[in-house]
């Protein structure tokens, strides 16, 4: 659903954002790694979160990546998800079709749409503050 780029950003908000529930910065290496991900991608998908005031980035020897506390409770899923992958994943055919409306809906258009509007909810309604969270009780977990 969500572009391979898209995934990895979420990956790495959630991981920069679990070490700033504990005070800490973390370098491009750390995040690459933690999240599994190449580390030039990794930096280009930083750099967009950061463009974006998702993230922010410090240079210098203590520099790093981090989210201010206050940032943690208003930013929510679907800004990350706007930043990667924009809004097609709302609007676009569920089979990929270009004329898929309700006009002229595709076989799964109907079941699609009910399916968009709860992840759309869903991306709206949680903020990064709380799955870091589960992170941190160990609840949930970024890597297998």
């Amino acid at each position: 659903m969500f572009s391979k780029a898209c995934q990895y950003a979420i990956r790495a908000t959630l991981f920069i954002a679990q070490r700033s529930l504990e005070g800490e910065r973390v370098r491009l290496k750390t995040i690459a790694k933690a999240i599994d991900s190449p580390e030039a991608f990794t930096a280009k998908i930083l750099q967009q979160l950061a463009r974006n005031k998702i993230i922010h980035s410090i240079k210098g020897p203590s520099g790093g990546f981090e989210i201010a506390d206050h940032d943690l409770d208003t930013i929510r899923l679907i800004k990350i998800v706007e930043a990667m992958d924009g809004d097609q994943v709302f609007d676009g055919c569920g089979l990929g079709l270009k004329q898929c409306n309700a006009a002229k809906p595709c076989p799964v258009h109907n079941k699609f749409k009910i399916i968009r509007e709860e992840l759309k909810n869903m991306l709206v309604t949680t903020n990064i503050r709380e799955l870091a969270t589960d992170l941190s009780v160990g609840s949930t977990v970024l890597r297998m």
